[in-house]
């Protein structure tokens, strides 16, 4: 599916100078570094030779490139270049680039491109790398794409494009091979010598009815081992596994880490085969469920991208900033509740913010494990329960191994043993508190079909700032009757 073409190496100039200088230095002529970063050099005489418009020169650098490598060397240049770059190597720029760069520098310059050359490009692709290209364009862009492309490939993109987003539709390979059952291995090998449109790569075949439902399938290390006379329907696998055009692609995903799958096929809502997911697409797909997964939990939108400008930032972060400073004001609301009692013992200013900072970090613990075992549904009934008493037991256990460090410390700091005692017994109430929110919080928000993944971080830092806070304030004030 991906061009086999092997990335540009790394070579060595000068060994003694390098021997001498006791570092290793690239090959000015290489794409890479020793430390895989891109060299410089190279983009520095890329962009000279960009300048210059001398054409040949840039398609030499280009052409040895990966489709992953083009697509770094994209984003390290300025928009113009780019544009210049993909104009000044025509059909000799590989379009598959654009599925390997951030989202916005992929818009921006389709958008500066010609309708025509951009559909020349797609042209080129396999179907689910051209839906990627084409489904974040404006609707009036994309359709003027599409309205230049073949008819057959115009039809096979829009259906595509009108399953929803982020489903299997959107991932899958419209080629396929599919098969009748009563062909034999000999009459199947005899098509796929002399059949010109077939897949560039493909994992098995399927079997399948004249309404193209799914009757089988059959992998290709079962379809070589056997003799030609053998018919399919003798060899076929009957227990098919599918997945829905309209399933969403996590759970697509899902499906290919609990049954080892290598490709399934994508079927309609009549039980019609349409396409089929490869293993290729699900690890893309599961690279960018965890990346999601973690801009969230750090209260950033899913969608951020590197290339993102500042007010794009600046709007995808401040919501959540804002929830933040409503819920540290309600921490502080608890802290001036024990002003009388801070002015007496001024040492607890210095110590209450160590039992929130360790009841937080506590808590962040749960909560990851938590929000992970949600999004992989590993949680049932069953493991909620045990979890939720490990994790309350494993908050009182680290409380007290805390409880007794801080307690210790703070015993010879001050030499106050009754402070030390108070600081202890807040951490240990703390840690159970963290334990508890780490898990009930996610668990909560899930139920309430709200992602866990965004939400819970807020929540359960609030918890254990106020919580911290309100115990050791509020054990000092009763240990040493300040109140």
């Amino acid at each position: 599916m991906n061009p086999t073409r092997q990335p540009p190496g790394v070579s060595m100039t000068n060994e003694s100078d390098i021997a001498e200088l006791g570092e290793t230095r690239p090959d000015p002529n290489a794409l890479r570094s020793p430390d895989d970063h891109l060299n410089q050099d190279w983009i520095e005489r890329l962009r000279a030779h960009l300048s210059a418009g001398e054409e040949h020169d840039v398609a030499e650098m280009m052409e040895p490139l990966h489709a992953s490598d083009a697509g770094d060397v994209l984003e390290a240049l300025e928009q113009d270049e780019r544009v210049a770059l993909v104009q000044m190597l025509g059909d000799k720029f590989d379009y598959l680039a654009l599925t390997e760069v951030d989202d916005n520098v992929r818009t921006d310059l389709i958008e500066e491109l010609p309708a025509e050359d951009v559909a020349r490009g797609v042209a080129t692709l396999d179907n689910d790398d051209a839906v990627y290209i084409l489904e974040d364009m404006d609707a009036g862009d994309r359709e003027e794409i599409l309205a230049q492309l073949p008819a057959f490939e115009r039809l096979s993109l829009k259906r595509s494009l009108d399953f929803p987003e982020d489903s299997a539709g959107r991932r899958m390979q419209t080629d396929f091979i599919a098969i009748p059952p009563f062909w034999t291995v000999g009459q199947t090998i005899d098509y796929l010598r002399v059949e010109k449109d077939l897949p560039d790569e493909f994992f098995q075949l399927y079997v399948v009815d004249p309404g193209y439902r799914v009757l089988g399938t059959i992998p290709l290390d079962k379809f070589l081992r056997a003799k030609r006379q053998v018919r399919i329907e003798n060899l076929m696998n009957h227990d098919v596994l599918t997945v829905e055009a309209t399933e969403d692609q996590e759970e697509a995903a899902r499906d290919f880490e609990r049954y080892d799958l290598v490709e399934v096929g994508v079927v309609d809502e009549n039980k019609r085969l349409v396409g089929v997911l490869t293993v290729d697409d699900i690890v893309d797909v599961i690279h960018e469920e965890a990346t999601e997964d973690i801009k969230l939990l750090g209260g950033v939108a899913g969608d951020e991208e590197l290339s993102d400008n500042v007010l794009s930032t600046v709007r995808s972060r401040a919501p959540w900033l804002v929830v933040n400073l409503i819920t540290a004001m309600l921490a502080s609301f608890v802290i001036s509740l024990f002003n009388a009692t801070i002015e007496q013992m001024v040492a607890l200013a210095a110590l209450m913010p160590i039992v929130a900072s360790m009841g937080g970090n506590a808590g962040t613990q749960t909560m990851t494990v938590t929000v992970r075992a949600l999004a992989t549904r590993d949680l049932d009934r069953g493991r909620v329960r045990r979890l939720v008493l490990r994790e309350v037991t494993g908050g009182f256990l680290n409380g007290c191994i805390f409880a007794v460090l801080i307690g210790a410390v703070t015993w010879l700091r001050f030499a106050n043993l009754g402070l030390g005692i108070v600081i202890g017994l807040a951490m240990i109430i703390n840690m159970i508190a963290a334990g508890s929110a780490g898990i009930l919080i996610p668990l909560t928000l899930n139920r309430l079909k709200v992602d866990p993944a965004i939400a819970s971080s807020v929540f359960v830092t609030t918890v254990t700032d106020v919580i911290g806070f309100f115990a050791f304030l509020g054990l000092a004030g009763l240990w040493f009757g300040l109140f």
